[in-house]
């Protein structure tokens, strides 16, 4: 390192340790008895009369006493935060209540308005089931009644019509036929509800096209697990109990190829999507039903 080099790390460090010390509200006394050194050390690091840098072991004590990296400090990352800050910022796992009605799900829900949204649901997606679907589909789950799901799922379908948010959906050609057939997950329910959510479903992909894309994958040929991604800010994966959220660019980035790999994959593109869920609908078989569905206003 030549002299000039020592001379800008020096400055660098001197910045940095008082920049974090001001934030940190930490003085020179503190400092010094965090790092095990005297005060007066602490003050000849402070000092722009010469190129010292401290020892290793005294950076990285500094470091740690203000809750940044010594590499920070050092000149030698941009990023104050430490490694294992990183990792537990670029990852959390969170409960998942299992619920369009959790508030984690709202609150990012919240943070992304103005982003486009994409989202490959676990079932058919809460955004567009009807109140029937959702009165018989979160009756069994403690902790959120159907009445809190039913309002959550209206809130989010106001963003749709206001438009704060483009919604792009991914679901498997496979997962709209089951639910048809009222097989596998759906057994059980009504037939009459089934085409009323189907026919709900097609006629407000229709209407609020472009701002909501429904893309049908055939997951024999692709696969997807259930993933959210909020803009450039958050992508979530639900393992069932719990989302796992990403927040590094990376990440979220992946995520977003994913999901494209599903568009270009499509059996069904967005344009031709309210069409199919209409011919879909027409294949359940119902008698003649007293109630309407209800249907987002």
């Amino acid at each position: 390192m030549t002299e000039m080099d020592k001379r800008l790390r020096a400055e660098t460090f001197r910045t940095r340790l008082q920049g974090q010390m001001d934030a940190s509200g930490v003085n020179r006394s503190e400092l010094a008895r965090a790092c095990g050194v005297d005060r007066s050390t602490i003050a000849q690091l402070l000092s722009g009369g010469d190129a010292r840098l401290p020892n290793a072991h005294l950076a990285a004590e500094c470091a740690f006493a203000l809750g940044v990296s010594a590499d920070f400090l050092l000149g030698l990352s941009d990023r104050p935060e430490r490694p294992g800050d990183v990792l537990a910022a670029a990852v959390t796992v969170t409960e998942a209540a299992r619920s369009s009605a959790d508030e984690q799900l709202l609150e990012w829900h919240r943070e992304a308005a103005g982003y486009k949204i994409r989202h490959v649901a676990a079932t058919l997606p809460d955004v567009l089931k009807t109140e029937e679907v959702l009165s018989w589909e979160y009756q069994s789950f403690l902790g959120k009644t159907p009445q809190q799901a039913i309002g959550a799922t209206q809130d989010r379908y106001e963003w749709l019509g206001e438009q704060l948010s483009d919604y792009e959906i991914a679901v498997s050609l496979g997962e709209m036929r089951a639910f048809a057939a009222g097989a596998g997950y759906y057994e059980g329910l009504d037939p009459g509800v089934r085409r009323r959510q189907l026919d709900n479903m097609a006629e407000v992909l229709d209407r609020l096209y472009p701002a909501v894309r429904l893309f049908l994958y055939d997951a024999r040929r692709v696969f997807s697990a259930p993933v959210t991604v909020f803009g450039p800010l958050l992508g979530v994966v639900y393992v069932g109990r719990f989302y796992l959220a990403f927040r590094s660019r990376d990440r979220v980035r992946a995520l977003s190829q994913h999901f494209d790999g599903l568009i270009r994959e499509a059996e069904v593109d967005a344009r031709h999507a309210p069409d199919w869920v209409a011919r879909l609908a027409g294949s359940v078989p119902v008698e003649a039903d007293a109630d309407p569905a209800w249907r987002p206003a």
